[in-house]
């Protein structure tokens, strides 16, 4: 499991109450891929994530990329998406320092956690389009179902913008 403290997902539950952010959850046994989150059955409607967390090649940008679980993103093509340099994976500790969090709980939900507003936000249009999104609380032992339009209210109120970036299918094999 991930978070060894269950209480380390009470300032996110108390921020989308504060917020009447409305959602749906379901409690499931731990995930670390997306192979593994495609063999549960949530009863959860959304369209399900995939959350990569970059950095540009000097490490002074860091992104949160959310994209349908489905898509292989290639690496070395979405920097011409966003006029950026080079991209690789943040390491763990980049991961805890600027979401806190660790592998396996990525989501767009861990923006609480950025109050510097240091990582920027790309969230694939094709994703978009669903009318709700599913996004790990923190730990990857539950889901959350937010419709559309409360994730994006989410987003503003932690400060954050984010950026639609049309991921070709040819960086999706």
């Amino acid at each position: 499991m991930v978070l060894q403290n269950p209480s380390e997902t009470v300032p996110l539950f108390s921020f989308l109450s504060e917020h009447q952010i409305p959602y749906q959850r379901a409690d499931h046994p731990p995930v670390y891929t997306v192979e593994e989150s495609k063999k549960l059955n949530l009863g959860l409607e959304g369209g399900a994530t995939k959350n990569l967390f970059l950095r540009d090649k000097k490490g002074k940008r860091h992104f949160l990329f959310c994209v349908e679980q489905s898509k292989q993103v290639d690496l070395k093509r979405v920097p011409k998406l966003i006029d950026s340099t080079n991209l690789s994976f943040a390491s763990p500790e980049r991961l805890q320092k600027h979401l806190g969090i660790k592998p396996g709980s990525v989501s767009l939900l861990a923006l609480i956690n950025d109050t510097e507003g240091q990582v920027e936000v790309l969230i694939d249009e094709e994703l978009w389009e669903q009318e709700n999104i599913l996004c790990h609380p923190l730990t990857n032992t539950a889901t959350l179902s937010l419709k559309k339009e409360d994730l994006e209210r989410y987003i503003q109120k932690t400060g954050h913008q984010f950026q639609l970036v049309e991921v070709p299918h040819q960086l999706a094999e």
